[in-house]
């Protein structure tokens, strides 16, 4: 595997990638960091994604720039439901930028969020046909619902004690009336932020069994593994 940070001269904010060894073409996913910004625990993550074979960028959100604006910007477009919300913007260069490598598979693009970063993968899917799989973790929805009709397959995953659990049920509700494929599951007894082992919600049981349904789901769709 290898790593490096994306400088901002490349994409406006810069980034972490991780690419898996071998000269591929690998499937290409991004991730999508949570309020936190890019720490360690998105680069994990990353790393983690890269491990299992995919090239994975990171974006980040809120580096040079500021970051109390950048946030009030987010959050009124989350707030807002809106599709086309502040940010987007800067996801969808970032898959340019990764599918534009020399070893990445263009036509084999995905994403990863969590919270905020959750919310964003699902709204930006609804816009970006490039996108054939999303994993969003603990993230709102996009208004109204029925825009999510134009999603790519999704495979998201919910702590039940925490306010998104809602979001979950719904979403899953508007997948299956819209015939898309999709595996949501809401975890028993977790709280937000279940899958960062920084955290003092972390669970063990329920990260561990949503990382294996990412990977599957993924890899029945962007690399045809089971």
């Amino acid at each position: 595997m290898q790593t490096r940070e994306i400088a901002t001269s490349e994409l406006k904010g810069g980034g972490y990638l991780a690419m898996p060894d071998g000269g591929g073409p690998h499937p290409g996913v991004v991730v999508i960091h949570e309020a936190q910004g890019l720490n360690d625990h998105i680069r994990d993550v990353t790393r983690r994604l890269a491990d299992a074979g995919y090239a994975a960028l990171a974006v980040d959100l809120f580096a040079g720039r500021n970051r109390a604006i950048c946030m009030a910007r987010y959050m009124t477009g989350m707030l807002g439901g809106s599709v086309n919300r502040y940010g987007v913007d800067d996801l969808k260069n970032a898959l340019t930028l990764l599918a534009r490598m020399t070893n990445v598979d263009a036509q084999r693009l995905g994403a990863v969020g969590f919270c905020m970063g959750g919310g964003f993968a699902i709204a930006w899917a609804c816009t970006d046909s490039r996108l054939k799989a999303i994993a969003p973790f603990y993230g709102v929805n996009p208004r109204p619902l029925e825009v999510t009709k134009r999603l790519c397959p999704v495979v998201g995953s919910y702590p039940e004690q925490d306010f998104t659990a809602r979001s979950g049920r719904a979403l899953d509700q508007a997948l299956t009336r819209f015939e898309i494929k999709h595996d949501i599951k809401v975890y028993p007894g977790t709280r937000h932020s279940f899958f960062n082992d920084a955290r003092p919600t972390f669970n063990r049981e329920a990260a561990n069994d949503s990382w294996s349904r990412l990977l599957k789901f993924f890899g029945e769709r962007l690399d045809n593994r089971s």
